[in-house]
């Protein structure tokens, strides 16, 4: 099976999968230091402790090995500023992959999450039978919309969702990116 780069150099910001407990410290103290940042869209952050993040890092190789979610520490100057994921949602077909992201507050409005994905954009379609990437979002999230937006990508739904963090209103909004599309660009006026 072909596999993802594990360490992904691009200037200044490199992607790296995750070196389990050797990266607990780092990471915890970014998430701590981001909470109020993520706390608005990220249900996860409502249970965050030293234990949940140590078992997130515990579980990384199992999804690398099998293929399902390739996990990286976005990495800005050496130091560790957010995740970011490819990966296959149970309902999502064997073809298609999404995309998610999250930062320290302190590195966002710096392009960082547009080149993260646009670097998991060129991963993601290394894989032989990815023909399409998602990003999925709360539309209120216009940060995060903006990535995709920026990239290329098409909005193709929005679907109901359940509120599972404060701000979020309750939609999902999902944008696409296929191989045709990220293969010829200039095709689709970008």
């Amino acid at each position: 099976m072909d596999l993802p780069q594990q360490v992904i150099e691009l200037d200044d910001l490199t992607l790296r999968r995750f070196n389990g407990e050797a990266d607990l410290p780092e990471l915890f103290r970014v998430i701590e230091e981001s909470l109020e940042h993520l706390r608005p869209w990220m249900a996860w952050v409502g249970e965050h402790s030293l234990a949940k993040t140590a078992d997130f890092l515990a579980r990384r190789a199992e999804g690398w090995a099998s293929g399902e979610e390739f996990t990286y520490a976005i990495v800005l100057n050496g130091a560790i500023v957010g995740a970011c994921q490819l990966f296959r949602r149970d309902d999502t077909p064997d073809n298609g992959r999404e995309i998610g992201y999250w930062l320290h507050p302190a590195a966002t409005g710096r392009g960082v999450a547009t080149r993260a994905v646009r670097a998991l954009i060129a991963q993601a379609f290394r894989l032989p039978d990815v023909d399409y990437v998602e990003v999925v979002h709360d539309p209120a999230n216009r940060a995060s919309g903006a990535v995709p937006a920026r990239l290329g990508f098409s909005e193709r739904l929005r679907r109901p969702a359940e509120r599972l963090a404060p701000a979020e209103s309750g939609e999902d909004q999902i944008w696409r990116l296929t191989r045709h599309q990220a293969d010829n660009p200039a095709a689709e006026g970008r």
